[in-house]
């Protein structure tokens, strides 16, 4: 066995004979513990957090997404879809046309956008699992809308009474052309709520679907104007290959973006909070293991003599340091393995049963993630090898003279 190995493992587990040393060694593995455990749980935290808010913008996102680079809409005919359903990898495609609208109803109003959609949007979209009031209906002039707009004009589903109008200007019918007396600017058709969806604040304010037909009228739109295709792409597929066919038939006008490119901006920010998240947390965990330096340099005082007495029997100083620095090593990692299984009993319990809530009916989101495991071992043992080798680096001839 390793000498110095063999010698720092008999003092990690040995007390000393200073009853002040052990209550130092205790507190500095207490630290360790609580500190390893405490990471992990802040970087479950953040991951649970960070698939929870993605969730909410993936129910409205495709896999993939074509929308034009220039202008709000493009053509498709007719020829270019047959070419997109022979393309092998794509499970599924739907239209969309979507504009800026004006709502009213019952003297409240509101602007939103409205999205219609064709019947294979519900497969290429996860939009069944955010209706929250009725159901997922757009045939015979009926709409979803968001909790936010159904709130602000007072909504209630399948009111026949008084429908939600939606306004949407004639194209080419603004205030500097000419127009016959007596014939209004806009378009206005009438609409019955069959569903309203719930999601997140700003989402819920800001749609109103519709059947694709019913937007190309209000919109004046024929049936080849689009202003966006959602793919659904087989996992297995090769979706670079996917793109490039899907390029090659749609056109270098079109512009291709999967979801995490659709939702740049809050992947940004999530990776951003995570990581200064996790750089507080290191920066504490680096203040904290300066108990170690602390507690290493008491160890190599209180055992002075005996490596008096190892120097004396023919160990070198280079032995002698590397005894102490096993010694802090072993013992910031064993109160890591010790942090990360107690709050990886925290994580699970809280998967399992959800006690901690957000809400009476939401439990606190979080993940259990092999990466954060990782990340938080080779942190705890990285900044344990740098205050160990700054605390054994005090054994000199001086010391033992």
């Amino acid at each position: 066995m390793n000498f110095p190995f063999y010698i720092a493992k008999r003092y990690v587990r040995s007390k000393s004979s200073q009853n002040a040393v052990n209550i130092i060694n205790f507190i500095t593995f207490l630290v360790i513990v609580i500190g390893s455990a405490a990471l992990f749980i802040v970087l479950s935290g953040f991951s649970g957090l960070k698939t929870f808010s993605i969730s909410f913008s993936s129910t409205f996102d495709p896999d993939l997404k074509a929308t034009p680079i220039s202008g709000k809409f493009f053509s498709l005919g007719p020829e270019k879809e047959k070419q997109l359903l022979a393309i092998s990898g794509i499970t599924s495609y739907s239209k969309e046309l979507e504009e800026q609208v004006y709502l009213t109803h019952k003297q409240k109003s509101c602007v939103a956008y409205i999205k219609g959609v064709d019947t294979a949007y519900r497969v290429a979209t996860k939009v069944d699992s955010a209706i929250y009031w009725g159901n997922w209906t757009l045939k015979n002039q009926q709409a979803v809308v968001g909790l936010g707009i159904a709130n602000l004009l007072s909504l209630t589903i399948n009111d026949y009474q008084d429908p939600l109008r939606i306004l949407a200007p004639k194209p080419g019918k603004g205030s500097g052309t000419q127009q016959r007396f007596g014939e209004k600017p806009y378009n206005d058709m009438p609409v019955v709520i069959s569903g309203v969806y719930a999601i997140e604040e700003n989402l819920d304010k800001k749609y109103v679907f519709t059947e694709l037909a019913l937007a190309q009228v209000i919109l004046e739109k024929d049936n080849t104007q689009l202003s966006g295709l959602n793919f659904g792409i087989d996992p297995l597929a090769d979706a670079d290959e996917v793109r490039k066919q899907l390029t090659a038939v749609l056109g270098d006008n079109i512009e291709l973006r999967n979801r995490r490119q659709l939702n740049t901006a809050l992947y940004k920010m999530l990776n951003t909070e995570n990581l200064a998240t996790y750089l507080i947390f290191t920066l504490v965990l680096i203040i904290a293991l300066f108990n170690v330096v602390g507690a290493i340099i008491m160890m190599i005082l209180d055992k002075q003599q005996n490596s008096k007495t190892l120097y004396s029997l023919g160990a070198t100083i280079r032995e002698l340091r590397r005894i102490y620095f096993v010694q802090g090593v072993l013992v910031t990692s064993l109160g890591g393995l010790i942090g990360l299984f107690l709050a990886s009993l925290l994580i699970w319990s809280q998967l399992a049963f959800g006690w901690l809530k957000i809400t009476p009916s939401l439990a606190y989101p979080v993940e259990y993630k092999l990466m954060n495991v990782v990340v938080v071992l080779v942190t705890i043992v990285v900044l344990g090898i740098i205050a160990s080798k700054i605390a054994s680096s005090r054994v000199s001839k001086k010391l033992l003279a």
